[in-house]
């Protein structure tokens, strides 16, 4: 009988009686699925090694942070905009609602408004502008012909073209005969506003000794009260100052402008109703009244309150101007204009991001003044991460109203050659009086 043999000494046994193996080799076919319950691990880590990428990910759900970023940059907007805030930045966002020009490195074509916005709205020094769109009702540059269209001027037997005084151009318009002087103009189809915003001014170099009712510009009685307007240098019911009668009310400047000498007079009305009178660029005082101030069938008048009884202004008169928007809202230059210009564009300061930056967003909120502006076509955004040398053309999507009046469009994750010097350009395209865009805040993101 064969004895069994001991393998111990070739296997060795440990303390526990359990064969050491580490002289057998096994390949990976050799060595069983080991399944252990979530609940048996309880202590101890996995090596990275041991772990698939795609072990966890599969399980792991993505998270937008896109809604988070717009709706701090939107609040932002909205601090900074009821604070008055000059633009500023943070680790990761720059803000500007243009309460001054400090954020902006450089104007193509357009202006930062003291209204805090930016538009293709340039200033023109001189005579008033004559603007190309349908907000300009009448522009009389000399008295001699309007500037939109008609030329229609007819001049009174006492009222002549003169070279001696002119505020611009070759000469001004001037009665030399208070009492039977004054020049109108025929048809008066332009300046129908009816209840809408207006903007009724010119230069008035008065000589003393006018009527008490002495008229610059305007329309009396013949239409019926609700469709008066007369802006007046001296008027007997304002104790000699300049004033306007709206069809309700004589609204006194409490300014009488001196005698030998050009002013600036201006009545504004916005398209709620808020009126205002300006002397030489600033507010005098301010009304409500929504009267229409369509004219009928009733010329203007120049020089004279009322084309049948007179009250006649003794001075000279430049540069008269009837328009259909409310041209000033803050102080301004008299002989400054605003001429829209069909393109443009401005380009934020550098900011300084505080690592290398490839993707970057941004909101901006923006006024229709008027018209429809398409996003990406009228108002176009770039971005860029290094100083400027190569922007990435946003395509903004529209987001709800900022406010009433006020629109927002926004861009998420925009790549740009990778830096850390930051811009933003945003242009104009398409502009006119019967389109325009006016950007209102801008919250940049990186």
């Amino acid at each position: 009988m064969t004895k069994a043999r001991d393998l111990s000494n070739l296997l060795g046994t440990n303390t526990n009686g359990i064969i050491d193996n580490a002289k057998i080799t096994l390949d990976a076919s050799e060595i069983p699925s080991i399944n252990i319950a979530a609940s048996q691990v309880t202590s101890g880590t996995f090596a990275d090694a041991r772990i698939a990428s795609s072990n966890v990910s599969q399980h792991a759900t993505s998270f937008d942070d896109n809604k988070i970023v717009n709706d701090i940059s939107t609040l932002a907007i909205r601090q900074a905009s009821n604070e008055n805030k000059g633009a500023y930045n943070t680790n990761s966002m720059f803000v500007d609602v243009f309460q001054d020009s400090s954020g902006i490195a450089s104007h193509t074509t357009s202006a930062r408004n003291d209204s805090e916005f930016v538009s293709s709205l340039v200033s023109s020094v001189g005579a008033f502008a004559v603007d190309s769109d349908t907000s300009l009702l009448y522009h009389f540059d000399d008295l001699t012909e309007s500037k939109h269209g008609d030329s229609n001027i007819v001049t009174g037997p006492h009222f002549e073209l003169s070279t001696t005084q002119k505020k611009f151009g070759a000469k001004s318009g001037r009665n030399f005969n208070i009492d039977s002087s004054f020049a109108y103009h025929d048809p008066n189809s332009r300046f129908q506003v009816g209840t809408g915003a207006l903007t009724v001014e010119c230069w008035i170099y008065p000589l003393g000794g006018s009527d008490v009712y002495a008229g610059v510009v305007g329309r009396w009685w013949g239409g019926g009260s609700n469709n008066v307007f007369d802006m007046r240098y001296q008027s007997g019911d304002a104790g000699g100052n300049f004033a306007v009668h709206d069809g309700t009310n004589i609204r006194n400047s409490g300014v009488a402008p001196s005698t030998n000498a050009w002013s600036h007079l201006a009545w504004t009305r916005n398209s709620s109703g808020s009126n205002a009178l300006w002397h030489n660029g600033v507010q005098k005082v301010t009304w409500s009244n929504q009267n229409n101030m369509s004219l009928g069938n009733n010329a203007l008048i120049f020089g004279a309150t009322d084309s049948a009884t007179g009250y006649h202004y003794n001075g000279y008169i430049d540069e008269v101007r009837l328009s259909s928007v409310e041209r000033y809202t803050s102080t301004f230059t008299p002989n400054q204009s605003l001429i829209t210009s069909a393109t443009g564009n401005f380009i934020s300061n550098v900011i300084t991001a505080p690592s290398s930056t490839s993707k970057m967003g941004a909101i901006i909120t923006y006024q229709d003044q008027a018209g429809t502006n398409s996003l990406n076509t009228d108002i176009v955004l770039q971005l860029s991460a290094d100083n400027g040398s190569n922007f990435a053309t946003a395509t903004m999507t529209a987001m709800p109203d900022f406010a009433s009046g006020i629109k927002m469009a926004k861009v998420n994750d925009l790549s740009v050659t990778a830096g850390t010097q930051l811009k933003y350009k945003i242009s104009f395209a398409n502009q006119s009086g019967s389109k325009e865009a006016r950007i209102r805040g801008v919250s940049l993101q990186y």
